[in-house]
């Protein structure tokens, strides 16, 4: 799933909106874009959308509050017997957390787990690998670890990510392919600054990144774009898999002069798995 975007759950304008985009996922959220005296109207907004649910192509999810915030099963009991597609769960310090929510929902739907909004969980980015937990994907966050971390700001002066950001993003890429699931990059907050979106997705579908939080319905379609695999992106994928076809117990092959071995051919298995979810072909 390439497009997760994010809305308040105590907003039924902005769901109808989001629910109309072309977003994979739409995120009900019921954490932090919810003043704390809204979050019972909010859980009830929730539960009776997914009770009458409208006609949309999206998942819908369920971002809930924190473990640690006292408020995660009284989320869970506003659902009543309704069921999302899936759950987000916030601020994970490591897999364990993953373990403890699935125990307290009762269930074996899809998570994905934000992982890297505090401190401690920069430590903690391989323990996410083989747990007895539904974990479908893994992306990070920057700004409730900034104020962990004390930072004045997230980016620099030319909008990129600073160190100790791109550190934690590193860290969760690698951790979600450690543990053999999705990793999705986090959300641009300046939503109308759309050369910087597009040249950070681009940058995150380039590193490995399957798709990327959005916060605005106005962010799906260049998502969508940019991680779909192009139809050139997969004629070389086919072609690199046809050739080692060809060429059975070989562990190198020549195409055009480029030298290709068994981890292009494994990304290029992978990319082309990919297109099939989407419906690309070259």
């Amino acid at each position: 799933m390439r497009s997760w975007l994010f809305v308040p759950a105590d907003s039924e304008r902005k769901i109808t909106k989001a629910l109309a985009s072309q977003a994979d996922v739409v995120i009900l959220d019921l954490e932090d874009s919810v003043a704390v005296e809204n979050k019972a109207i909010a859980r009830t907004i929730v539960r009776q959308l997914l009770e009458n649910r409208p006609t949309t192509s999206a998942k819908v999810y369920i971002r809930v509050n924190a473990l640690d915030s006292g408020l995660t099963a009284s989320d869970l009991e506003g659902l009543g017997t309704a069921k999302p597609d899936g759950f987000m769960l916030p601020k994970t310090n490591s897999g364990k957390d993953v373990e403890q929510f699935t125990t307290l929902s009762k269930t074996a739907l899809p998570i994905i787990a934000i992982t890297t909004e505090t401190a401690a969980s920069l430590f903690t980015l391989g323990t996410y690998a083989n747990i007895s937990a539904p974990l479908t994907a893994m992306t990070w966050g920057a700004e409730d670890l900034s104020s962990e971390l004390g930072s004045q700001q997230t980016r620099d002066d030319e909008g990129h990510l600073s160190d100790p950001y791109r550190l934690a993003r590193s860290l969760c890429l690698a951790g979600a392919r450690a543990a053999q699931v999705e990793p999705i990059d986090t959300i641009y907050a300046n939503f109308r600054n759309m050369a910087g979106f597009k040249r950070e997705c681009l940058d995150a579908a380039r590193d490995g990144f399957t798709g990327k939080m959005a916060i605005h319905p106005d962010q799906v379609a260049l998502i969508n774009q940019i991680f779909t695999p192009s139809a050139q992106v997969i004629e070389q994928a086919n072609q690199i898999v046809e050739v080692f076809a060809k060429s059975p117990g070989t562990g190198v092959v020549s195409i055009n002069g480029q030298m290709y071995d068994i981890p292009h051919l494994k990304r290029a298995e992978k990319l082309l798995q990919r297109a099939l979810l989407y419906n690309v072909t070259n």
